[in-house]
Order: C-alpha cells, then sequence, then structure tokens
C-alpha cells in the first residue's frame, strides 16, 4: 500500500482510496488526483488485503475500485466495504459494459459506476456526485434502471449471461480468466465443491453441454469484456 506525501493533509479535502491491480492504472489515477484541488490521495491498493488495510489506516472518504482484481473479487470487496464502512463513497471503475455489471455493483453498496473507457473527467465528475449524495451512473444505466422498475422497456429477452447470479457471474469470468477449480475456490474463499456447484447452474443456465464448451464460452466473453487474467 503506498500513501501521498507531497502535500499537507487536508481535514476538509475529501481523501480517495484507488483500488486496482494494474500500477499503470492506479498510478495514473493517483496523478489524476493529486491533480484534482478538491481532493487528496489517501491511499492506493492492488487488492483486497491492502484495500481493507487502508481504509483502516488512513478512512478515505472515496473509493474507486476496480472489479477484476488478481487473486480477488472486486466486487466481494465492494460488498466487505460497504458493510464495514457505510458512509465511503465507492466508485467502481472497470473494463466491464455496464449494462451486466453497474446494477450488480450498486447493489453491493457502490454508489457509482463508470467504465475504464471513459476519460479522467468522467471519473472525477462521478466523484463528485457522489460526494453530493448522488448515484454516478450513465444516462443510459439510469434509463435502463428506470424502465426495468417501471416495466416500461422493451421486453426483448435478456441475455443469458444476465440471468447469472453475482457469484455465479464470478466464476464464470475467472473460468474465462484462465483459473482452475481451487484457484476459483481460493479467490473467492470457497470449497471446491462450491464452485462446482456454480459450475453446473452455469453450464444449465447458458445451455452448454459440458466444461469444454464450458470454457470455451468464458473465454470469448472476457475477450468480449476487453480483459484477460489479471485485466
Amino acid at each position: 500500500m503506498s500513501r501521498k506525501t507531497s502535500r499537507p493533509s487536508r481535514s476538509k479535502t475529501p481523501t480517495v482510496l484507488i483500488v486496482d491491480d494494474h500500477e499503470v492504472v492506479r498510478k495514473g489515477l493517483a496523478q489524476a488526483i493529486e491533480d484534482a484541488p478538491e481532493f487528496e490521495l489517501a491511499a492506493e491498493a492492488d487488492g483486497r488485503r491492502q484495500a481493507l488495510a487502508a481504509c483502516a489506516e488512513a478512512t478515505p472518504d472515496l473509493a474507486i475500485i476496480d472489479l477484476s482484481l488478481e487473486g480477488d473479487s472486486g466486487l466481494e470487496l465492494v460488498k466487505d466495504l460497504h458493510v464495514k464502512y457505510p458512509r465511503l463513497g465507492i466508485m467502481v471503475l472497470s473494463m466491464h459494459d455496464e449494462t451486466l455489471f453497474a446494477e450488480r455493483s450498486l447493489r453491493a453498496g457502490a454508489k457509482g459506476y463508470v467504465e475504464k473507457s471513459k476519460g479522467i473527467a468522467q471519473v472525477l465528475d462521478a466523484l463528485r456526485q457522489i460526494l453530493a449524495g448522488q448515484i454516478a451512473i450513465s444516462h443510459r444505466m439510469a434509463s435502463r434502471l428506470l424502465e426495468r422498475l417501471t416495466g416500461s422497456g422493451p421486453e426483448d429477452a435478456a441475455s443469458p449471461i444476465e440471468s447469472l447470479s453475482d457469484r455465479e457471474l464470478e466464476v464464470f469470468e475467472l473460468i474465462g480468466r484462465g483459473y482452475g477449480t481451487q484457484d476459483i475456490a481460493d479467490c473467492l474463499r470457497l470449497s471446491p465443491r462450491t464452485v462446482d456447484g456454480h459450475r453446473e447452474k452455469i453450464k444449465h443456465k447458458l445451455h452448454v453441454e459440458n466444461a469444454v464448451e464450458l470454457h470455451q464460452h468464458a473465454f470469448l466473453w472476457v475477450q468480449q469484456q476487453g480483459g484477460g487474467p489479471g485485466a
């Protein structure tokens, strides 16, 4: 965990924790936070353990969290931090399409969701919205959620991927990133038997016949999302 030491602490300035396992991305975000006069960098972390330690030590006001952490579940981290620090304003910054992950992130406790394909200006704007007590998502996603709540959206069938539970989707992504059963169990803190149970449910929901088809389907989906191992 690294902390900012280049300028004096300003107690009234909102502080930001950055959690991303890619150092280049993390450092770029850190520089952007340091350059923004209304924010101060609290700490950087590359995974769950460092993030929890940073929150305990630095008590940030805001957190930017990547969902796809190497060896960890970003979604589970969001849930853990929300339970332990309910006043922490969490923003998810992810390579994943918001149509599949934004709502899941909000249910987990996040207050905003920004795709990594967006510019830093949108990231900073989302942090401002969260500080103001707003939910920071795109207009497209806000409309989609409203349509779902009111039942006024199109009646097109949802993607089979959307039928997966949060945990099943995490397992599916890790399969696509090349993780074996034991690796998935270690990452998600589950038993191998539980992971196998999720595999069977995923195969049923996605209408795939065997493990080979499941691995192929998961691999292609991860590539379409723009990532591979550690993405």
